[in-house]
């Protein structure tokens, strides 16, 4: 068997490393074998397992290995045993902040990185782990290809007044403005949506991605028209730890008279927030809905408010509502989130199919319902491998 055309696709989190290698030989990507860098533990860990869910290889890095880049030498390595020398073409990073001058994906160089590097005080929480792997695996194969995409280029044709603050326009001349985020999945659940229901593509869309990270993304033909986030990651929606949309009065209040420094601010609103803040308990959802907490209970009725108040505001840049899609580790998985948000907006015309929606069906929505309602499971690995096949075959052609 000729070895494949293959494309290793990461996709960094706080604390661990998702990853996928595609083969891109066909028109459209093919998942050889999926993984995880976790580095929860002290001695992070790789897991791979092929694309049906079986262990392939399983190491945990040695109390002596102080180098958290050798896990990326493993996973090239076992690429090279498995698939042959030569199999591996290109590895594509999902990068969350692009700023004002990435719409699509780019070939990685040191003057990229940096450029790129210097977009953290943007994505604070996410930019310094999602460029991490960058330099380590330059460092082990500078001969590698190496392709950014960016959670930003989905919105990247945002307008005013969608893209625009408040406040006084030479800021926005120098790049402050809303980007919006989370873009690989609003990709990849638009596209899936038009293969499905494609009498909807061209319909009113709000795409919902609720996870521990959440936003909504506002759909005209396909494309973003407005998104929840805005200059950073941590506007918006509720998350696990971050505040979301929140009195610009309250940051003056904690540093006036609480005389908290911008880092300890910073650290409130990105890690102690959202979900776990207003609970006390913790930040997954899971845990929340099986509690009998009332603060547990307060934190997930506020997740659902703000969700509910927020799609309403898609649909008034949207002039209407025809389609809601639930996608993300919340959105697929808690039933009971996506009821509760249907209910909240009844008012619209929304109504969900109870049964439909504890299994987690694809339609969810019933027959009397104005506003049809989808659960789509998220791909942003497979976004990335099909934007990097298309970025290898351009560089071929020309």
């Amino acid at each position: 068997m000729p070895a494949p055309e293959a494309v290793l696709v990461l996709n960094s989190g706080s604390s661990s490393i998702k990853f996928g290698l595609f083969d891109i030989s066909a028109a459209e990507p093919v998942l050889l074998c999926k993984g995880l860098l976790d580095e929860h533990e002290n001695k992070p860990r790789l897991v791979v397992r092929d694309a049906a869910g079986n262990s392939l290889f399983d190491k945990q890095r040695a109390d002596s290995d102080t180098d958290s880049g050798h896990l990326f030498a493993e996973v090239l390595a076992f690429i090279e045993d498995r698939f042959g020398q030569g199999s591996l073409r290109a590895v594509g990073h999902r990068i969350v902040h692009g700023g004002p001058d990435h719409s699509g994906p780019i070939v990685l160089t040191d003057d990229v990185t940096t450029k790129l590097e210097a977009l953290t005080p943007l994505a604070p929480l996410h930019q310094p782990r999602s460029l991490a792997p960058i330099r380590a695996i330059s460092a082990i194969r500078p001969a590698l290809t190496q392709i950014a995409c960016f959670d930003t280029a989905f919105h990247h044709g945002l307008a005013p007044p969608a893209s625009r603050f408040a406040i006084p326009r030479r800021y926005e001349a120098r790049g402050v403005r809303r980007y919006g985020f989370h873009g690989l999945s609003f990709e990849y659940v638009a596209g899936r949506l038009a293969e499905i229901a494609p009498e909807l593509a061209a319909k009113r869309t709000v795409i919902a991605h609720l996870g521990n990270g959440a936003s909504l993304c506002a759909l005209r033909d396909g494309r973003s028209v407005d998104t929840t986030m805005g200059l950073t990651p941590l506007d918006g929606l509720v998350m696990g730890t971050r505040s979301g949309t929140i009195d610009p009065g309250v940051l003056l209040y904690l540093q006036q008279h609480e005389k908290m420094s911008v880092e300890d601010v910073q650290h409130l609103l990105y890690h102690q927030s959202g979900l776990l803040g207003v609970s006390g308990l913790s930040s997954d959802m899971r845990t929340l809905l099986a509690s009998r907490d009332a603060a547990a209970r307060e934190a997930v009725d506020l997740f659902v408010f703000r969700a509910a108040q927020q799609i309403a505001m898609m649909a008034t840049t949207l002039g209407g509502l025809d389609c809601v899609v639930f996608t993300g580790g919340i959105g697929e998985h808690a039933c009971e989130i996506r009821g509760a948000i249907g209910e909240r907006l009844g008012w619209l015309g929304m109504r969900i199919d109870a049964s439909a929606n504890v299994a987690a069906r694809e339609r969810i929505s019933d027959g009397d319902s104005a506003v049809d309602v989808f659960v789509i499971p998220t791909n942003e690995e497979m976004t990335i491998a099909r934007h990097c096949a298309a970025l290898l075959r351009e560089r071929h052609a020309a």
